[in-house]
């Protein structure tokens, strides 16, 4: 049984999907002005993971990821580079869908922008206008009525008083209370907009999402997730928005992903530790940086640091080395499969709120007997070998030919390198072990690691 922590009830619960037949998942996705950051990554690989186990869970998941492509940091982003916002978020959409590729991180179903559901947030502002829930003031915005939402604060834990005490006031602010939060905001001059029935203006950020999620998964969906900064006052603003104009319960299950904290503090461009995808990946593959991701539990702190990558790369190569060189059919993988559990420890692990430290851990263990029956039982290594590619590629690693990932990286080519090699070979066997010595110095230098066995040398990636 599925079991996922739910930060509405803050506590696992078992995952009682609505339509056994078809989950229904959406993420809030990116704000495109700028390039992907590590806490960007982090969920978009983390969700990545927990869509691939439900798929194998359940017949159909519709997974709905959104690109806010209109909002205010995009506008000043756009001004600042004097371009027009589309070519701005079109290029920075093309980056994330680079940056997602090499992370290994599939396409969601659907992918809607906000600058394409005009209609739905018009239909949604209506209805909780009518409801008396929103209302237009005098300045031409319509705002959210919060305390006319007896929920309020239920998924962040925030009392409402609490919250009203710490508002800011905004003396100039045609705002009914300090705490209602605007879902329509009239034009300005040299912004973009759109017709409304309000007059031309823009959506508020946190109607974009209620109004392309529930268009796209119905007014009660089962799983919906996000970053953690998002919980307050995003998400909540969405369950206030949503429940307000549909008047039933929104979404099921609450998922938040954990910060990435750079030497111990939250990653932040104000504090200046802040770090993009395609950054790291100048320095580290893009396998490495996912096995990294997953080391951590999605719901606990992710510590960014150099040794922690170099740690991941190491971990990888290793699970990598103990495939090389070995195949098997299928039908050999699966009666090895079947004699030990390595499967179903794996699978309980993700049904277990998606544990991939444990499930990491599984694989190590697989790939320690796969080395300990090479020399002993080499057809029960190879089937074991094709059950770790099976069980890595549930959670999108060990795809590669292992020969081809252990020597990314290295600026001699092939043949160089394996020119290198004969030549050790021939000084081995001419007893000149000093230049045997001087050669596998020199590769290891180069970042390149040689494996001597009585099949002969290959060679890895530091």
């Amino acid at each position: 049984m599925l079991k996922i922590y739910n930060t509405l009830s803050k506590q696992k619960e078992s995952f009682h999907p609505i339509d056994p037949d078809k989950i229904g998942i959406y993420v809030c996705g990116m704000t495109v002005y700028d390039y992907c950051h590590m806490g960007h990554a982090r969920v978009l690989v983390m969700f990545d993971v927990i869509t691939r186990h439900l798929r194998r869970s359940f017949p159909k998941v519709e997974y709905v990821r959104n690109i806010t492509d209109i909002d205010d940091k995009i506008i000043a982003r756009a001004i600042e580079n004097k371009e027009d916002i589309y070519s701005l978020t079109n290029r920075f959409i093309d980056a994330m869908h680079e940056d997602e590729r090499a992370l290994g991180v599939l396409e969601p179903d659907i992918e809607p922008r906000a600058t394409d559901a005009m209609d739905q947030m018009f239909y949604m502002i209506k209805s909780l206008i009518e409801k008396g829930i929103a209302y237009q003031a005098k300045n031409g915005d319509v705002y959210y009525s919060v305390r006319k939402f007896e929920g309020y604060g239920k998924l962040s834990g925030k009392n409402i008083d609490d919250l009203e005490a710490g508002a800011r006031v905004d003396v100039n602010s045609d705002k009914k209370d300090p705490l209602d939060f605007v879902l329509w905001k009239m034009a300005k001059t040299d912004e973009p907009s759109w017709e409304s029935p309000w007059g031309n203006g823009r959506p508020g950020w946190h109607i974009e999402c209620s109004a392309m999620s529930t268009h796209h998964l119905g007014n009660h969906f089962d799983i919906h997730g996000g970053g953690m900064d998002l919980s307050f006052p995003h998400h909540e603003n969405e369950i206030a928005q949503s429940e307000g104009a549909n008047g039933c319960t929104f979404v099921n299950t609450w998922m938040h992903v954990g910060f990435v904290n750079i030497n111990d503090e939250k990653m932040s461009k104000s504090l200046n530790n802040f770090f993009t995808i395609r950054g790291v990946l100048e320095n580290y593959d893009g396998e490495t940086l996912r096995y990294f991701i997953m080391s951590s539990h999605y719901r606990s702190p992710l510590n960014f640091s150099d040794g922690n990558l170099n740690l991941a790369k190491t971990s990888l190569t290793r699970l990598y080395t103990a495939i090389r060189g070995l195949s098997a059919s299928h039908a050999a993988m699966n009666e090895v499969s079947q004699r030990f559990d390595f499967e179903t420890k794996f699978n309980e692990a993700l049904d277990d709120d998606f544990n991939t430290p444990i499930v990491l851990s599984i694989l190590f263990e697989l790939a320690k007997l796969i080395n300990s029956e090479r020399d002993k039982d080499i057809d029960q290594a190879n089937a074991l070998a094709q059950l770790l590619i099976k069980l890595g590629g549930y959670i999108g690693i060990l795809q590669m030919d292992a020969d081809t990932f252990l020597k990314q990286g290295v600026d001699l080519d092939d043949e160089a390198i394996d020119a290198k090699i004969k030549q050790r070979d021939e000084a081995k066997a001419g007893k000149d072990f000093a230049l045997s010595d001087q050669i596998r110095d020199e590769l290891t230098e180069l970042g390149i690691v040689l494996e001597d066995s009585p099949n002969g040398t290959s060679w890895r990636r530091k």
